[in-house]
This record gives C-alpha cells, structure tokens and sequence, in this order.
C-alpha cells in the first residue's frame, strides 16, 4: 500500500461487531487455511476475560492487523508446552489475572498492508500493556518459516543462532529479535501442521525492566532520587562543635530541597588538625582520628533528624594500631554502614603512614544501590565495575585534590566510570586553604553530577556541576528508571556487551 494515501491509522481495542472483517482478515493473512480463524465465541471469551489484551489496527477504517493476549503464571506452563496447550480451551481457563506474564496467541498483519511497520507498533502496544500491568515479561511462541530450507544440515538451535549472526535471513525471527525479543528455548511439536518450520517452535521473550516482584511489605521504590552535594570550605574552627556547627549548616540547606543524599568531601574534619600543628604528620592525623567516632554518631543523628542519607566523605581512623581512611553511610532509618579506601596515594602512605583498605561493597538504601569511593579510588576502573556487577545505580566519590591536574584525574575517571557501568557518579570535594594544617595547606574542587552519555542522558554526560573553588551546594535529580532503559535499549550497552567469553573480572578470595 501506498503510505502517502493513508489518511488515518487507529490502535482499537477488539469488539464483537468487529469479528466478520476479523475473521476475513485471519483468513487472508494465513492464506485461507481451514480453521485458521478465531470463532465467535472465543473472541467474546478473550474479551470478557481480558479487553485490554485484545486489540486491532486499522487503516483508513479498515482492519489491518491484530494481536491477542492472555495472561498466565508462566510457573504453571510446562517448558515444553504446545500451541493447543495455551489456546484450545474455549474457555481460556489458564487465562490468569494474576498471573506473571503477558503470553500472545496471536499477531498478523493482512498482506497488503506489510511494510508499514505496524506489526511494531503492535509489539509496542504489548509492551507498554505489559509494563502498566507489572508483568515479568511477554512470551510467545515463535515461528522459523524457513527453517525447512536449512533442516537436513541445521539443527534448530543451530539455525536460530545463524539467524542471530545474520547469516541466514528469517522473516519472523529477524523481526521478534529487532523489536527487542530473545529465544529461551525450542519448543517442539508446537504447532501442529506447521511444516515450514518443522512444526517446531521458539519460545520468544521480552523482558520487562520495570517489573518489580510484588510484596506484602510496605515499601517506597523511588525512581527520581535528589542528589546533594556539599563543596566544603577548609577554614579554621574553634574545634569540633564549631564544625559540627557548620556541617548540620549544610544538611539542613539540602535537607530543605527535599534531598535524598548528602554528601561530605573526603577530610572534611582536616581543619580540627590546627591544634596539633606542632607535633608530626603522622602525630596530628592520628590525634584527628579520635574525633572520627563522635562525628560518625552525630551525623547519623542528623540523618534521622533530617530525614537524609548522609555520606560522611571519610575521616582517619585508627584500627588495631592502623591507620586507615574511612567513612560511613548514615540512612536516615538509623543504619550504619562502613566503607574504607581501598587505594592510599603515595602522600598518605608517606606523610600518614596510612594503610590500604580492605572492604569493597554496595550498599542497599531506599534510593536504590550505590557505591562509594573515595578519591584515589575512582581511578581503578575494576572496583566500580565490581559495584557495578552488584547491581549499583549511583556511584558516590568524595575526594580530596590540591591542585588542577588532581582533580582532572578525579574528573575524568569518574566519567568513564559513568560511562562505562551505565550509572550516575556524584563527586564532591573541599576548597579553601589551611595554612596552619601540614600537608592540607591548599585545595582545588569543582564538584559535578555524572551521567551516561546516550539519548537520555546530556550529550556531554554532565548532569550538573558547581563553580570551581566556591563553598556551596549542588542539589541534582537523576532518574533510576532511565538507566533500566539504557542497559537494555541504549545506543551501546557496555555492560552487556562485555566479552565474558573472552576476559572477567572477580575478587581474590581471602585467603
């Protein structure tokens, strides 16, 4: 058909007085076969059950095309069903309202109107049915007309994966597959009378990645979580209820935007470092750990005040007589949580004498599941793609850098670690200068949201950031929901299309 004449396109939902130009479009589309058309009675049982389910397209007032849907506990379906098994109920008795998954029974789009792709907008009607519902997923199965071709020398897994590499053209599951359908398995015996394809049958699925599994549990999923961030300014304090002071400052300003994180730079304490300026580095950094217990318990207690989850940056901590970079994720239900730096810079092991960490994890929070590194960390690439095999949705980054060139590493790694594991990276450092604290005289900061780069995302993967060497706050939304969409549909999909075959990444396990 011409496109140019059609004046209108229509998606209905299917009624009873459509069923003659139903039926003469069933039979034009499979060729006239005997029996190849719904009767009457199972049309009005399809749409008694499930009306929504059962819908047609038209052209210009004419009925090109249709697809029908029932609902079923795909724990119930035998992996190796058959077509009658779903259908040749009348009554559609395994249609389930409760069940777990969208299965189709039927889509055809009449010959002379192929070619307009309205098989997918079809599919897509499916799919956003399915995701309205929160059904796990959209099964069917799937026909290989042309697998009769290629059967004396393939088996039909064989055939299914030339299909995939594009070596052998199949009308049917080339287009499942480009409208975002993956095989699960051979179903043999499916269709009775289907010699094209060797009566066999593929089990064609479409996974839904807003499915959230149903529970008796109150819970609050959000999807839009509200970042902030807080660039610090490194000044002098009469000590530490002068800090606190000024921390609570900070969380209250956030809290007050309705911010679900806030987040502290990496040594934000260093100024309480002033009183201990004559004795040694080492001394002095040891001498600020002991504030470390104190602040972990009052921002905790300012978590739950202000209803925020707080990263604490991170703060020196003395352990079996070992110093250690630290810091703690205080939920806002009272939760604690520990987290160390894994990689010390050759300064902090020089200066501090301090020791590498030990303690990689992500960590659950009503906001999803994050990950948080600190500083130097950022620039290994294998610990966020262990987060990021954890499931992590935001990648939190205190830092601390002296000059530009410092905090350019910091910048741009978390960048590509955005890129890279399709997630959100939020860093936030301090500013201002120290003079009378050694080894903490200057700092250099421009705090910033990351995000992918894709459609969704800013071209630039720049969500938001401050100004350079300016205490202030940064307050970003970002969106879980878009990246669920980017690790299946995005442009590239780096997860995805790792080559597990060919390299991997894990853990040492301890000895």
């Amino acid at each position: 058909m011409d496109s140019s004449k059609i004046e209108n396109i229509e998606l209905k939902f299917l009624t009873l007085k459509d069923y003659e130009a139903l039926k003469e479009a069933t039979l034009q589309s499979y060729g006239g076969l005997p029996n190849s058309y719904w009767k009457l009675e199972e049309i009005g049982k399809l749409i008694s059950i499930f009306p929504e389910g059962q819908v047609i397209i038209t052209v210009d007032g004419e009925i090109a095309g249709c697809a029908l849907s029932i609902i079923v506990d795909y724990d119930k379906i035998e992996n190796q069903h058959t077509y009658n098994d779903i259908t040749a109920d009348p009554n559609f008795k395994i249609h389930d309202p409760e069940g777990d998954v969208l299965y189709g029974i039927d889509v055809f789009i009449k010959p002379d109107f192929r070619g307009l792709r309205l098989g997918r907008r079809l599919y897509d009607y499916r799919k956003e049915l399915c995701e309205n519902l929160n059904l796990k997923s959209i099964v069917f199965g799937g026909r290989m007309p042309n697998y009769h071709l290629h059967s004396d020398s393939l088996s039909p897994k064989q055939y299914i994966e030339k299909v995939k590499r594009k070596e052998i053209q199949d009308p049917v599951l080339n287009f499942q597959m480009s409208n975002d359908f993956h095989p699960v398995r051979i179903l043999k015996g499916y269709l009775e009378g289907d010699k094209a394809s060797g009566e066999f049958g593929v089990l064609m699925e479409w996974d839904n990645i807003y499915y959230t599994k149903p529970t008796k549990k109150p819970s609050i999923s959000k999807s839009v979580v509200r970042l902030g961030l807080i660039q610090w300014q490194m000044r002098p304090y009469e000590g530490l209820e002068d800090l606190m002071h000024q921390a609570e400052y900070f969380i209250d300003s956030v809290a007050g935007y309705r911010s679900d994180f806030a987040v502290f730079p990496e040594f934000f304490n260093a100024p309480l470092m002033a009183r201990y300026n004559e004795l040694s580095e080492s001394d002095a950094i040891r001498e600020l750990a002991k504030y470390t217990k104190e602040i972990t318990e009052r921002l905790s207690q300012l978590s739950i005040s202000y209803n925020i989850n707080i990263i604490t940056g991170s703060m020196p901590e003395v352990v079996r007589n070992k110093l250690y970079n630290v810091g703690y994720l205080c939920r806002r239900d009272g939760s604690i949580e520990r987290y160390e730096k894994l990689h010390v810079t050759p300064d902090e092991a020089k200066v501090w004498g301090m020791q590498n960490g030990s303690r990689l994890q992500s960590f659950d929070t009503d906001c999803g599941k994050i990950g948080i590194l600190i500083c130097y960390d950022s620039e290994f690439p294998e610990l966020s793609r262990l987060l990021a095999d954890d499931g992590m949705d935001i990648l939190f980054v205190p830092f601390l850098t002296d000059t530009q060139n410092g905090y350019s590493r910091v910048r741009l790694c978390a960048q590509a670690r955005a890129i890279e594991n399709e997630c959100y990276v939020a860093i936030a450092g301090s500013v201002g200068n120290l003079p009378k604290v050694h080894n903490m005289d200057i700092q250099y900061a421009q705090s910033a949201v990351f995000t992918p780069c894709d459609f969704s995302f800013p071209n630039n993967g720049v969500k938001a950031e401050t100004t350079p060497n300016t205490e202030m706050i940064l307050v970003a939304d970002v969106d879980l929901d878009l990246l669920r969409e980017l690790h299946s549909f995005g442009a590239v999909r780096n997860l995805k299309d790792r080559r597990k075959d060919f390299y991997r990444l894990e853990r040492v396990k301890k000895k």
